[in-house]
């Protein structure tokens, strides 16, 4: 079938549905409701079988909804009707949860059923949940929604009543230090960690606070600052304390004119606002779970068997300049380790976007920390790179885009979740990209797949980066459950009687490419690419920056997402939908695995 998505925002789950339904084999293209867009005249000129909306903040008007089938993709169980759905299941610390695919209509999420999917809702912050057994479950229920409506016989279920529930102010997410425990505390700040943050008010200033991890150790009085680590703060509660890693100012009334502020690393945001406080390092091991302290950590290091695990989980994916270099230093140490195995990543959410614009876009000099941080980035790939003594496994528990798809290719193989998406491309970004991708993906792909694959600037799911050679292996389980299998798999690997022989193969094969053409040479001749567009004021990665950070608004749907897109092999592509002639049986859309 064609297909259009009309899509708020090209977000994790629209890139998720895109990609799965591509490799389904329908043409799929994506309109993006925007205020200079007719989304009317785009499905006109469209003329799609079937239109998905993954992400919709905004009503599908009746004379789309009246002509044509309209899936809404809602965040929610059946029943579950508002604008903040999963914000409540958060804030109510719900334990279940679910995803609905209902057809559009006059009311708000109150039309027929066509699937839906339950979940598991692990303690987790909302974006880390909606990226993982949100989008399972979501694709779950669009798969077979998209199957059910293809058939042409199936008739939807209605609803009857729902319960609507309003969208959550934040006056209804404010946090009263002197009262609110830690678990409340952390509960408000995960149900708001990526977007819109928690308003506070701290040394004088108002703020929005993204994210939140629990402190079992430190104390102080409630509402007061402790202590820092890692860019990130720690404020008292009144039984204990949490970790903020990011702040974002708020625009005040009467800076209409301003540029909305950017997120940044707790510290880096409060600048010369900030007291002294003391920098406590993690302790080793840190965790949550019944191993080590209740606290957070973004880069952590364990060991099983004959296999090390380096895990880091930075907000957003991005890694700023200083990130980088403690990751490498992480990297160094655990190198000096005694294991045949390293596994870089593991973690359940996102594994690296690259270079971290938010720190970019906010430094005194763009130009000079766009600089730093690439070099930094290309630090860290060369050390993976250059590791011969070992064998290195990427982890991909989440989405990779850009440079941190490009760190992945480092390792010898890339392990990814199958609800993973990847993005191996820059120039949306107008950027020729560095992290030794001239090396790393064509070795991979071949240099066809790889220029196309940077050229079309589309995402991919698990399946199809298997398919072309990107990913090595796929683990199809549940994002709680990835590292415990990752560390099996690894466990495995490391006892093989093989490894010694992979390691020796590895190393032969690095010093043969290395004959051919040095590491160094990929390095100089990316960089001088990145180097005239970082510091060309004129280049069009400025704006395309500060648009992507600040979170401007398009005026249209870039060209790319407009055109159709063919799949990938191929499907039936039905006429208009046939003459329903009797109801087929009412069942609900199984759930992803272990959902």
């Amino acid at each position: 079938m064609h297909i259009l998505l009309a899509a708020s925002a090209f977000n994790s789950l629209t890139q998720r549905v895109h990609a799965e339904l591509r490799d389904r084999g329908h043409s799929v293209a994506v309109e993006l409701a925007l205020p200079a867009v007719s989304l009317a005249e785009a499905v006109e000129r469209h003329r799609p079988d079937l239109v998905i909306a993954p992400m919709l903040r905004t009503p599908i008007p009746r004379e789309v909804w009246s002509a044509h089938t309209c899936l809404i993709v809602h965040p929610g169980p059946v029943g579950d009707r508002g604008p903040s759905s999963l914000d409540w299941a958060v804030t109510e610390d719900a334990t279940r949860w679910g995803v609905t695919v209902l057809q559009a209509c006059e009311e708000m999420d109150a039309g027929d059923v066509w699937a839906s999917a339950d979940c598991p809702l692990p303690p987790v912050g909302k974006s880390d949940a909606y990226r993982g057994e949100i989008a399972d479950a979501a694709l779950s229920a669009v798969l077979t929604a998209v199957d059910r409506f293809a058939s042409g016989t199936y008739v939807p279920e209605r609803q009857g009543s729902g319960r609507a529930r309003p969208y959550l102010r934040q006056e209804l997410r404010r946090i009263d230090w002197a009262r609110d425990s830690t678990q409340s505390v952390v509960r408000a700040l995960r149900a708001a960690d990526s977007r819109p943050g928690v308003l506070d008010e701290l040394l004088g200033g108002q703020w929005f606070l993204h994210g939140g991890h629990p402190e079992d150790r430190l104390r102080g009085r409630p509402g007061e600052l402790i202590a820092t680590r890692a860019g990130a703060l720690c404020r008292a509660t009144v039984d204990g304390a949490v970790w903020i890693p990011e702040l974002r100012a708020r625009r005040m009334p009467g800076e209409p004119g301003e540029p909305a502020p950017v997120k940044l690393p707790a510290t880096l945001a409060l600048g010369d606002r900030l007291p002294p406080l003391p920098e406590v390092p993690a302790p080793p091991y840190a965790g949550s779970g019944a191993d080590g302290p209740r606290t957070w950590s973004d880069i952590t290091y364990r060991e099983r068997g004959g296999a090390g695990f380096l895990t880091f989980s930075f907000p957003g994916g991005a890694m700023s300049t200083t990130q980088c270099r403690r990751l490498l230093a992480a990297y160094r140490e655990a190198c000096t380790r005694p294991v045949s195995v390293l596994v870089l990543g593991g973690g359940r959410d996102f594994f690296s976007n690259g270079i971290h614009l938010g720190v970019i876009e906010a430094a005194a000099d763009p130009a000079e920390e766009s600089w730093a941080n690439i070099n930094a980035m290309d630090d860290l790939v060369e050390a993976v790179l250059t590791t011969t003594d070992r064998f290195v496994v990427a982890a991909l528990g989440g989405n990779a885009a850009a440079g941190g798809a490009m760190l992945a290719l480092a390792a010898d193989e890339v392990w990814c979740r199958s609800g993973v998406v990847l993005n191996p491309h820059y120039r949306l970004m107008g950027l020729h990209g560095s992290e030794y991708w001239t090396y790393t993906l064509p070795r991979r792909t071949g240099t066809g797949v790889a220029e196309r694959l940077t050229c079309d600037a589309l995402p991919i799911s698990a399946e199809s980066a298997r398919r072309l050679g990107l990913v090595d292996r796929t683990i199809d389980c549940a994002p709680q459950e990835f590292a415990d299998e990752t560390s099996r798999l690894a466990v495995r690997v490391a006892d093989s009687p093989a490894i010694l022989s992979r390691i020796a193969g590895k190393k032969a094969r690095r010093d043969a490419d290395e004959s051919v053409r040095p590491l160094a040479a990929y390095r100089e001749a990316e960089l001088a690419r990145m180097r005239e567009t970082f510091f060309d004021p004129q280049a069009p990665y400025h704006a395309l920056r500060r648009a992507f950070v600040r979170k401007e608004t398009a005026d249209r749907t870039p060209p790319h997402l407009e055109r159709t897109v063919p799949g990938r092999r191929t499907a039936p592509l039905p006429s208009r939908r046939p003459q329903v002639t009797g109801p087929a049986v009412q069942d609900r859309a199984p759930g992803p695995a272990d959902c």
